[in-house]
């Protein structure tokens, strides 16, 4: 579960992003905040994975309160939702790492993508114990390329056997390359083929098994 504050002067807004957030599973709100003194205390009393931080706040900006943020709470997440126009504003939040920068009036649909896209690099950071640059392109590519990558299959992968892939990882709940070979009767070069290209759709994530003695055998898991 997500746990996400809302730092918003404006009370209507903030209620209607609370509202918005309902849309999304996972997810849970801990507090909302009307100015930068109220932001700081949520994040001192709650356990934080996400901060929606408006700028124009009464007591001082939110862009100011980035660096505060950073050194106290260094592992919480933030999305800027903001009138704020200025190119200035957008590269000092840039500068302190933010995930997102939402410009006002945010409608539903681009709030609830982002939110989204949060959660699934979320878990796909979550889900790696090593990287390689194939995870880290698709942690840093749009949402977008996954779908194109999707509809126009790449040579020698088809639709049938594809689906056929993801029917036998469903079923035994994660599968090795030896297994999904055995299930499918294909070589293994082949099983290794189509359990990569369910990895980096962003249908299935690759995790190491360290149950058996000796060498960590790399399993594949359908992506909730």
């Amino acid at each position: 579960m997500i746990k996400v504050v809302i730092a918003e002067d404006d009370f209507r807004i903030a209620q209607v992003q609370e509202q918005f957030l309902q849309k999304v599973t996972d997810v849970e709100l801990v507090g909302k905040a009307l100015n930068a003194k109220e932001t700081l205390e949520l994040l001192n009393k709650h356990e934080v994975d996400l901060l929606l931080l408006d700028i124009y706040m009464p007591d001082e900006l939110g862009t100011e309160l980035l660096p505060k943020i950073r050194e106290n709470h260094p592992l919480v997440d933030i999305i800027m939702v903001t009138a704020a126009t200025e190119r200035m504003m957008l590269e000092k939040a840039v500068k302190y790492g933010v995930f997102n920068y939402l410009l006002k009036p945010v409608t539903m649909k681009k709030f609830v993508e982002t939110i989204e896209d949060y959660k699934r690099k979320k878990k796909l950071l979550s889900a790696a114990e090593d990287v390689d640059q194939i995870m880290i392109d698709r942690y840093f590519g749009s949402m977008n390329q996954s779908a194109a990558i999707q509809k126009d299959l790449p040579t020698g992968v088809d639709r049938h056997t594809l689906d056929k892939v993801k029917d036998v990882v469903k079923k035994l709940k994660g599968v090795s390359i030896d297994e999904m070979s055995e299930e499918l009767g294909v070589s293994r070069t082949t099983a290794r083929r189509y359990l990569e290209y369910l990895v980096l759709i962003d249908v299935c994530v690759a995790k190491h098994d360290y149950g058996i003695v000796g060498r960590p055998q790399r399993k594949y898991y359908l992506l909730e």
